[in-house]
This record gives structure tokens, sequence and C-alpha cells, in this order.
């Protein structure tokens, strides 16, 4: 990474990003009262922590298979024990170290031997994005119907204003890029032929009934998890708040100045959860609570390696 010509360490990044995870997380538990917090964390009642684990571990089968889908189009087969199995190992990368995206790249690489390292990066950035575009999906609509019924979330005016931006920027991004395709020399072409890319891999008919049930799917799993780990914390947040909410504080974590969205993430969820009648402590402790339980349902990912620790498993 470059900054001002000056080349910075990854090594030094790194630590950066770790120092303000730390940091984030001192500031927020004091702010959000922490011994409360933690109080409520060492209460949390285990079924909804259990059903929580369910459900992410369902969105990561989701999203592996939403994942294999999206490479078929791009001429890469991936079969679904395969693909479940690498994407376990990109989720205990990216939760383990600051970015997040390095275990996209690395299933992006070990997926590249059928049609090139290019399409395999393709099929990866296309599956995240499919993810995102769900959650937008679900979070415009719901911040919207909060906004304008009376009583459920009581939006302050300081925070209407960018969210709303948020909303329409995302809103127009798409109109953006097809605009951009008509600009001319290598910016027109190569939009151009990201936008036929995409529509390959996610809009084509014969798949786009898939790529929205499988988005929807993961989305609903999310905030499934993250909303079951509040009502874990003694947060009962309504419906409509979780699908308004939620999305807002998960977004965080796509930020990368930390590790795995640590801190962002809990400085969100202690901001937001007041405006739904929360404590800003049971935000705090339901993100830390979403954090650990999201590390854990990962972790069986790491069984094939002691089961076959020279074996590579096939990818048809």
């Amino acid at each position: 990474m470059s900054v001002l010509g000056w080349t910075v360490p990854p090594i030094l990044l790194r630590i950066v990003q770790i120092a303000v995870a730390l940091g984030l997380l001192a500031i927020i538990w004091s702010a959000a009262d922490g011994p409360e917090a933690a109080r409520a964390l060492a209460d949390a009642d285990i079924a909804f922590l259990a059903a929580a684990f369910a459900a992410l571990t369902l969105q990561t089968v989701l999203s592996a298979l939403r994942w294999r889908l999206t490479a078929a189009q791009l001429g890469i087969q991936l079969g679904p024990i395969w693909a479940i199995r690498e994407y376990y190992m990109a989720q205990i990368i990216n939760q383990s170290l600051p970015g997040g995206m390095i275990g996209d790249a690395g299933r992006a690489v070990r997926a590249r031997e059928q049609a090139g390292l290019l399409a395999s990066g393709q099929a990866v950035v296309f599956e995240r994005l499919a993810g995102q575009v769900g959650m937008f999906t679900v979070m415009a609509p719901a911040f919207f119907i909060t906004l304008a019924m009376p009583g459920g979330v009581d939006w302050p005016s300081w925070l209407v204003v960018p969210v709303t931006a948020l909303i329409a920027g995302l809103a127009l991004l798409p109109v953006l890029t097809l605009l951009a395709t008509r600009l001319p020399g290598a910016v027109g072409r190569k939009t151009l032929s990201f936008c036929r890319t995409t529509a390959t891999a996610l809009l084509a008919k014969e798949v786009l009934p898939r790529q929205v049930v499988l988005s929807i799917g993961t989305t609903l799993c999310n905030l499934a998890a993250f909303g079951f780990c509040a009502m874990a914390v003694g947060a009962d947040l309504s419906l409509v708040a979780t699908l308004a909410l939620v999305p807002l504080i998960l977004f965080t974590m796509l930020i990368p100045i930390s590790v795995s969205g640590w801190g962002l993430r809990e400085g969100a969820a202690s901001i937001l959860f007041p405006l739904a009648g929360a404590a800003a402590s049971q935000g705090l402790a339901a993100s830390v609570a979403f954090g650990l339980i999201f590390l854990l349902s990962v972790l069986p990912g790491l069984i094939p390696l002691f089961l076959r620790p020279n074996a590579r498993a096939e990818k048809i």
C-alpha cells in the first residue's frame, strides 16, 4: 500500500488495523457501559446463541452455493462439498486477519485452474457483490418504512440525511455504471466488459431466480443471527427494527480499518440500538456475541484439515 508516495509495509498496516480495533473497543467499552454489557454477555441465553450459530452456519453454506452458481456461469465447475469447504476456509482467514478479504483472494487463487485467475477472481467478486445487493434490498425499504411509520425506530435527523444519501448513492450506482459504458476509450470499454460479465454471472435468466433466493437467504441468515444475539443479551428488537438497523451495523464491517469489523460494528450497534428502545450496552453485548458466534461458526471448516491434512478434495 502506498500513501503519499511512501510504501507502507504490510506488517505495519496490520499493526495499525489491530490497534484501531482495540482502540475503538476500549472507547466503546467506556462510552456504552462496558461492565453492564459484560454482565449481559455472562447471562446470555444459550438457546438464542445456538440459534445464531445455526443461522450463520446456514449462511456460509448458502454463500458457498452462490459462489458455485456464479463460478459456473464463468466456466468454472466446482463441486458443492469443495465449494463449501473452501468458503469455510475463506471465512476463517477473513475472521482471523485484518482486511477481511484475504480469504476470498485465496479461494479465487485455488479455483483458477479451469478458466484462469481473472475468471475465478470475478466469480468471487460477483458472489460477494450479490450478497451486498441482497443486504441493500432488505435494508432500503425497511429504513423508509421505519422512517414513515410512527414508533419502532426513532431516527434522529443527523442520521436520516447520511443514511438517505447512502441508499440513494447505492441505488444510483448501477445507473452510473451503465452511463460509464458510453465513455470513450479504455474506461468505457472496461466498464462495458464488466457489465457484460456481471449480466452473465448474476442476471442471466437461467440463474437470476437462484441468485435472488440465495442472496436473500444469506441476508436473512445474517440478520436473524444478529437478532438472536440481541435476544440472547436481553434486547428484543422488533422485526422491522432488525431489518432497518442491523444491515447498517453489518455494513460497517466492510470498512477495512480494523480486524474483521471489530470495533466499528460494536460502535454502530451501541449507537443504533437506542433508536429502537434498547440500551447502548445491549448493542455492544449483542455485537460482541455476534462476532464471537460468527468466529465459532466457521471453525468447522478446520475439520477437513485434521481429518485429511495431505489430501485435496475434488472440485467437481
